[in-house]
């Protein structure tokens, strides 16, 4: 029989565990689908991996890390310490639908090698979560030319796609964009984001910023030809300025305005300022990438030798 790896990246979800374990665990055995749980946990300072312990199931494995390493590097962690032949990466806190599960394992019994869950709808999300969301989902779409929209970390993948995954070298990972860019047979399933049942968020505004410009400078060079572009756009803006500068003085009447100077100054120092930056952003993502530290650290296992 089939065998459906979940894995499930924790940070203080020390509340869910019991309740996300228990519900995964009644639903895929009330449709005979053999499965191993692991739940990964990333550094979490609550009680989370004392309730991963708990669990007394040889189905259920919780991988400790030292710290906490990211979302992207748990879930990578998941991927390279899974065994079933499909795996499905969800979150702790069941706002992915358990259900969509059974819809996801049988279009993999029908030969798709990726089924991707899109989001019908994003639950009681707040506007400005929503909006950053949209906006970043519209932007490395166009950046990446990669449908991006609506996307979620909620997948199931072949063993086969999860081989190729783990054999990418990449520290600094964009795990959405990555399953698209290895390409196989894929489909998608639409699932609504239901409530948390316990705890809140650990998203913030500045988590939420600082995971967009990563993830945007991991899969695309597109701000760098925008450097380029703007570089362009002023030199041509220097030549024909220039040229009329050089045409007044040859007639005879200077050109005055030492506040058109001073602004020209601050527009073009600060673009140059914005270009430098985006261009550290790309130098240290190369500098990441040369040190080759692996982005996460295994601290424990629990239940890999656990007989019942």
């Amino acid at each position: 029989m089939s065998t459906m790896s979940i894995i499930l990246p924790a940070y203080n979800e020390e509340k869910n565990i019991a309740v996300t374990y228990t519900t995964l665990k009644n639903l895929l055995e009330e449709n005979n689908i053999a499965f191993e749980l692991l739940f990964i946990n990333d550094g979490s300072t609550d009680q989370t991996w004392d309730e991963i312990k708990k669990i007394k199931d040889p189905r259920c494995i919780g991988i400790n890390l030292t710290r906490n390493f990211g979302k992207e590097a748990a879930m990578n962690a998941g991927l390279h310490n899974a065994s079933g032949d499909c795996v499905v990466v969800m979150d702790s806190d069941l706002q992915h639908c358990p259900n969509t599960l059974l819809q996801m394992y049988q279009l993999w019994l029908e030969g798709y090698e990726i089924v991707e869950g899109v989001k019908n709808s994003r639950g009681n999300e707040s506007l400005v979560y929503k909006i950053f969301a949209k906006t970043f989902y519209k932007m490395i779409t166009k950046l990446t030319h990669i449908d991006l929209e609506n996307s979620s970390d909620y997948k199931l993948l072949d063993r086969k796609v999860v081989n190729e995954i783990n054999k990418l070298t990449e520290r600094n990972r964009f795990f959405r964009a990555l399953s698209y860019w290895v390409g196989f047979k894929q489909t998608t399933v639409q699932y609504d984001v239901l409530d948390r049942v316990h705890g809140e968020t650990k998203w913030c505004t500045k988590s939420l910023v600082k995971y967009a410009i990563n993830n945007i400078a991991c899969f695309s060079i597109a701000p760098l030809q925008i450097v380029t572009c703007f570089g362009c756009i002023y030199l041509f803006f220097a030549l024909g300025l220039g040229s009329y500068v050089l045409i007044r003085y040859l007639i005879g009447h200077s050109l005055e305005g030492f506040t058109t100077v001073i602004l020209l100054t601050l527009i073009i120092g600060s673009t140059i300022m914005i270009s430098l930056g985006i261009i550290g952003i790309y130098i240290g993502k190369i500098y990441e990438e040369i040190k080759a530290r692996p982005n996460y650290i295994i601290k424990e296992r629990f239940n890999d030798e656990y007989e019942a």
